[in-house]
């Protein structure tokens, strides 16, 4: 992460945008982020009930910081919908986290504190952190973790024969590899893809050798992500790149919390420092925080 920034002027000025599944998940908690927002800033609460109004209370925010309360859903529709303003570079978010713990693990793995009250208190007087952001050729972003893993077989895709079939497939292999060798295209075995993986115009996997996973995880900062393709026999090649592109048969990928596709290709390209987040501020030589 980018060295700690102070906020700028005006941000006790607070935007509160409360998600309506944090409200149903945890009252209290919401309650609580509330009542310390309140007294420590002058906020206007928000109360939308759809993605729609979510949009519209952002779009609608004027010179107010937003403060998201919810879990990583909330903040990720945060984050694509200043994206898509192209606002994300002028300003600073933060997030009270809200809901499940399995909905939480963006946010955590940010740094996002655990707790109403410690990240309410963050959103006040914590440090703004630039950080990186993937972007795909759809317009698409990621935070976090990126994955494609590998489709599940379908039952009994791939289990083993005995007996007279399991001579006959041998049989029959070998007489296919005799004749023709595998095409590039060839279905991929169970648990695998085949897609050509490429980072910043390297080659690191092509359509003839299969895969089973792809990841991409953000750095926090710096400008690059951390690529890994694990082959079908076990192997793994990790690279730093800047932009990244897999292509191949249709396929999903997991972004974050969300899944999509399937598509046949796509490109992610981090861009360096592109959004900022409140988050605690760092300890001192002694133990203790700055003052903001």
């Amino acid at each position: 992460m980018s060295a700690a920034e102070p906020p700028g002027d005006g941000d006790d000025q607070l935007l509160v945008v409360i998600d309506p599944a944090a409200r149903r998940t945890d009252g209290e908690s919401v309650r609580i982020a509330k009542d310390v927002l309140s007294a420590g800033s002058h906020a206007k609460i928000c109360l939308p009930d759809t993605p729609e109004e979510f949009a519209r209370a952002l779009s609608r925010r004027g010179s107010r910081r937003p403060v998201v309360v919810g879990d990583d859903h909330a903040l990720l529709r945060a984050v694509a919908q200043l994206h898509k303003e192209r606002e994300l570079a002028r300003g600073v978010l933060s997030l009270i986290p809200v809901g499940a713990a399995h909905a939480l693990e963006v946010a955590h793995a940010l740094g996002v504190p655990r707790g109403a009250v410690a990240a309410a208190r963050t959103a006040l007087d914590g440090a703004v952190r630039r950080l990186d952001l993937r972007v795909d050729d759809s317009d698409g972003v990621v935070l976090g973790r990126l994955r494609i893993p590998a489709p599940t077989p379908a039952p009994g895709v791939g289990a083993p024969h005995t007996g007279v079939t399991a001579v006959w497939d041998t049989c029959r292999s070998l007489m296919t590899s005799l004749v023709r060798p595998a095409a590039p295209g060839a279905a991929a075995p169970p648990g695998t893809y085949r897609l050509r993986v490429e980072a910043d115009g390297v080659l690191l996997s092509d359509l003839d050798a299969p895969v089973r996973d792809v990841s991409v995880l953000s750095q926090g900062d710096g400008g690059l992500a951390d690529v890994v393709v694990r082959t079908s026999d076990g192997e793994e090649v990790t690279v730093e790149a800047k932009a990244v592109t897999v292509s191949g048969a249709d396929f999903r990928y997991r972004a974050d919390i969300q899944t999509a596709g399937p598509v046949r290709t796509r490109t992610w390209t981090v861009r360096a420092g592109a959004w900022g987040l409140m988050l605690p501020l760092p300890a001192s030589a002694d133990g203790t925080t700055g003052a903001r």
